[in-house]
């Protein structure tokens, strides 16, 4: 299999984690949506990451999509998302949650890659902005109740894999930096999930590395 996009995008560092930790082995094609647009593009028309190229020459494209499928192949007894119940719901609502600020946080992006300073709307960057904080306080408050567990306990599962690759996104691209002392709770998950071997498997750029909590 092939799995296209870096590892800077939370989507696809997402994949690739979830790949490692299932041991399902794949190759890697480093490319940007940036100058790889084009090649991108012969394998998904939105030219977009995640793209996942099946070993019969099948594609996937959207994380979620290629979540589910890697959840299939290996089977309800080690699939990542619980397949019932109050732990499936609870985790859809942690990567809803994670996925949504990391989502706030790529507007943010491009809005100053993109858009004349002169254009740039404040007041709709300030609501980007609070979006991402309410969602790491409320993510926060899971980390709390989860203690020095895993986010549904003792079992690692696709919650812990997306909140994961989250933060260490959050942390390189926008400054969000879940370390800071408001955030205790998901700095040490961050750092949990980062000495992980799924996770060193697959390394951030090392500017989003984050480091020790804050004291």
């Amino acid at each position: 299999m092939i799995l296209i996009g870096m590892f800077d995008s939370p989507y696809v560092r997402r994949v690739a984690v979830s790949m490692q930790w299932l041991g399902i082995p794949f190759e890697h094609r480093n490319w940007s949506v940036g100058k790889d647009f084009d090649r991108i593009r012969e394998f998904n028309p939105l030219g977009r990451v995640p793209t996942l190229v099946l070993d019969d020459g099948a594609v996937l494209a959207d994380s979620a999509a290629i979540l589910d499928y890697l959840d299939e192949r290996v089977g309800p007894a080690r699939a990542l998302l619980p397949t019932t119940g109050p732990r499936r719901r609870d985790a859809l609502q942690i990567m809803a949650l994670a996925t949504g600020a990391a989502d706030k946080a790529v507007l943010q992006i491009y809005e100053s890659a993109f858009r004349p300073a002169e254009k740039r709307h404040e007041p709709w960057l300030d609501r980007c902005r609070l979006q991402v904080r309410s969602a790491l306080a409320a993510l926060e408050r899971k980390t709390i109740v989860s203690g020095p567990r895993w986010l549904l306990g003792d079992e690692f599962t696709q919650a812990d894999v997306t909140l994961g690759c989250v933060l260490g996104f959050l942390h390189g691209s926008v400054g969000v930096d879940p370390e800071r002392r408001e955030f205790p709770g998901l700095a040490a998950f961050a750092i949990r999930c980062e000495q992980s071997p799924a996770f060193r498997a697959v390394p951030l750029p090392e500017f989003f590395v984050p480091g020790p909590a804050a004291g």
